[in-house]
Formats: C-alpha cells, structure tokens, sequence
C-alpha cells in the first residue's frame, strides 16, 4: 500500500515538471547559445599573420619610422628660417609731449607752451642684404633636404638589411626542417631494419643522437628568425606580434651587374651626402657675399612732425649714417672666406668618400658572384647526389655508416654554405644601393 502510494505521487511530480514544446525550445536554445559563447570565450583567435613584400615595407617604413619623422622637422624649421631671412628692417615711431605746464598761473591754460613730438625713422638695408639672407636660408634649406635624404638612405640601408635577415633566416629554417624530415623518414627505415636485424644497436643509437643536431638547427633557426623579425618592427615602429609578421620576396641572385663606371656615375649623380657638400660651398660663397654686404653703411631716414610756440607747426626729415671707421664686418669677412675654402676640401673628402664606398662594395658584390656560381651551377646537385647514393648504398649494406654520417654532414653544409653566401650577396648588393644612393640592385 505505501510503495503504490509513493508511485503514483512520483508520477504525478512527474507530469506535473514535464514542460511544454515551447519551453523544450527555449530551453534548448539557451543551452545552444550557452555553449557558444563558451566555445567562444575558449577558443584562442586565429591569428591573421601580415605577409610584406620589400615595397610594402618600404612603404610603411617611409610613413612610420620615427626617426625619418624627426628627421622631417629639420626641413619645416629651416623653410621657418626662410621667413625671417626675408623680413625687412621695422620701422620706429617716437611719440614725445613736452612742457606741459600744470602749475601756470593761469589753470584754465596748462597746454600754452606744450611741445608735442612724432617722428618716425626706418632702416634702409643697403647691397641687398635682405635677398642674400633669403638666399642663404634657402640653401640652408636645400642642405636640410640632402641631409635627410642621406638619413633616409641610411635607414633604408639598416631596413634592407633587417628585411635581408628575416629572408635568409627563413630559408635556414625552411632547410633545417627539411633536414629534420628526411632525418626522421631515413630513422623509420633504419628501426624498421633493426627489428629485422640488419643494422647492429649501436648505429641505430649513433642515428637517434644524430637527429639532435637537426633539432637543434631548428630551434636556432626559429630564434634567429624571430630576432630578425623584432628588428624589422622596431624599425617600422610597429607593434605588431611577432608571430603575425611575415616577409616574401626572392631569395636569389643575378648572374650578372652592370659594369663599375656604370654605378660610379649613378654615386655621383645621386648621393644625397655628395649633395649636400656641394650644396655647402655653394651656401658658403653666398654667406661670404652677404658678410661683404653687412659690412656696408646703412642709413637710417627720419621724418618729424612738432609744435613748437610760437611756431604752430613744422615739418622735418633726418638721415643717420653710421661711419664705418673701426668695424667693417673684417672678422665675418675672412671667415666666411676659409668656410668656403673648408666646404671645398669636405666636398673632395665626400666624392672621395662616393668612390670607396662604391668600389669597395662592388668588390664584395663580384666575389660573392663568383662563389655563388659553382654553387647553383654544380655544388648543390652534386652534394643531393652523393648524399641519396650513400643513403641507398648504406640501406643495402654497401656503404658504412660513417661514409653515410659524411655525406649526410656535407650536404647540409654545401645547402647551408649556399643560403648564407645568397644572404651574404643581398647584404653586399644592399651596400652598392647605399653606395650608389638608390637601388640599383633589387
């Protein structure tokens, strides 16, 4: 009696806890979005990995870099030197009232003998001194713009060669993984023929120590990597993760450049340092004209206008001219004259400097040329070749393991040798484009 009691007041909780369709439904979608929003919130977010060509880093480089930004001001605050430079003299007013009387015996009249005063004076620069203060700021001003033209050149070099890195520490890696894969495929077969019996325990074990080297080329190759990165982001000032950031371009050579005078000829018409030392001599001989200039008399014209009782009104005029007995601007003069003769030895100095920097770096350009040829052109296939023949004879027991171990190990030094001297050849190829002052060599 009790247990059927106790059923059927089960059942009737029961019945009476069942919801309706609506309720299932709604139930149900709230679990569903629920269980989004935690798979949601749980989910790490992909990360969109950023992949630059060198124009797009150019590009963003010319915009971001805050050094070439500050470089930049240079350039406004001398274009600001521009406008005083060309400001004329400011006139001076005078403004006097004289005699005024406030104890006259007679108050009602204390202006009797007043003597009211205006004059006005302006200095007239004379030899055109005003121009060739304009003409001066103006070559300040294109001196400021060669300037940071050579900054941007030697930022664009220390770029090019951050970007170079990252391109070369790719491939290394690239290989080092490529090295691990064949070594891990090469260690199945090699366990599979110790199960069988083929190969003794130790050279198993010399092949599993082996594969460390491997590994730790990775993981060499993923750390150099990512510093070469980090470079490459503080230079465009960004703070992009690490991770996201990815670079494309071809990592290869020209099998030939055009001939020295060639970029000679390009230095000495395009370095912007080179420029600037012209463009200082030729600021140096306008600095000299406008010394001379200065140490010319300038007079000063003065017009008044008075009272002075019982004359009720007059009129006169003035000129002021200094005598330039003791100072005539001598020191200005003479200085102004060894600054030029100073601005044309650093000009010599600067093309001087244009044709060791151009020689020197074309030097480095043809040696890594003639080190790369033979590789592309025999050392890689030959080191594959030798190296699968000694994994093929090694497999069938007609080579030793030390003669495979040897020719693993020069393979992955002729692949490496390779990308470091095409690294080296982009470096070297950077250097001419810093050298000739644009990029000659993509």
């Amino acid at each position: 009696m009790y247990s059927l009691t106790t059923e059927k007041a089960m059942q009737r909780s029961r019945r009476t806890s069942v919801p309706d369709g609506a309720s299932v439904a709604v139930s149900r979608l709230a679990r569903f979005g629920v269980g989004l929003l935690l798979a949601v919130g749980l989910t790490p977010p992909a990360l969109a990995q950023k992949t630059y060509t060198w124009q797009q880093i150019r590009a963003q480089f010319t915009v971001a870099n805050p050094t070439l930004q500050a470089g930049q001001f240079s350039i406004d605050e001398s274009r600001a030197g521009e406008i005083t430079a060309n400001l004329r003299p400011n006139p001076n007013v005078t403004v006097l009232f004289d005699q005024f009387d406030p104890f006259t015996p007679n108050p009602y009249r204390p202006l009797t003998y007043a003597l009211p005063y205006v004059s006005a004076s302006y200095l007239h620069e004379r030899e055109h001194k005003r121009e060739l203060r304009l003409e001066s700021a103006r070559k300040a001003t294109g001196i400021a713009e060669s300037s940071q033209a050579d900054l941007e050149r030697n930022l664009l070099f220390a770029l090019r060669g951050a970007f170079v890195e990252t391109l070369q520490n790719k491939a290394v890696l690239k290989l080092a993984q490529e090295d691990l894969a064949y070594w891990d495929q090469f260690l199945g077969v090699s366990r599979l023929r110790y199960k069988a019996g083929d190969i003794a325990q130790i050279d198993l074990d010399r092949l599993e120590l082996q594969r460390v080297q491997y590994e730790s080329d990775v993981q060499t190759a993923e750390v150099n990597l990512r510093t070469a990165k980090i470079q490459l982001l503080m230079l465009l000032n960004d703070r992009t993760p690490v991770e996201q950031l990815d670079v494309s371009g071809p990592y290869d050579f020209p099998d030939n450049v055009q001939p020295l005078d060639e970029f000679r000829r390009l230095a000495l018409d395009t370095r912007p340092d080179l420029k600037a030392a012209i463009e200082a001599v030729d600021k140096a001989r306008t600095d000299h004209m406008l010394a001379v200039a200065n140490g010319s008399t300038d007079p000063t014209f003065q017009a008044d206008l008075a009272r002075n009782p019982p004359i009720p009104l007059y009129v006169g005029f003035s000129v002021t001219i200094p005598l330039r007995i003791f100072d005539r601007n001598q020191g200005e003069k003479l200085r102004t004259q060894l600054d030029i003769a100073r601005n044309q030895k650093l000009r010599e100095a600067a093309e001087a400097q244009v044709f060791n920097d151009v020689d020197s770096a074309y030097a480095m350009v043809a040696s890594n040329l003639t080190l790369l040829r033979p590789y592309k052109a025999d050392y890689l296939q030959r080191a594959v070749r030798v190296r699968d023949t000694m994994s093929f004879a090694y497999q069938r027991g007609g080579a030793s393991l030390l003669d495979f171990l040897s020719a693993q190990s020069d393979y992955r030094a002729v692949e490496l040798n390779y990308l470091n001297l095409v690294g080296a050849y982009l470096t070297a190829a950077s250097q001419l484009n810093l050298a000739v002052g644009r990029e000659v060599i993509q």
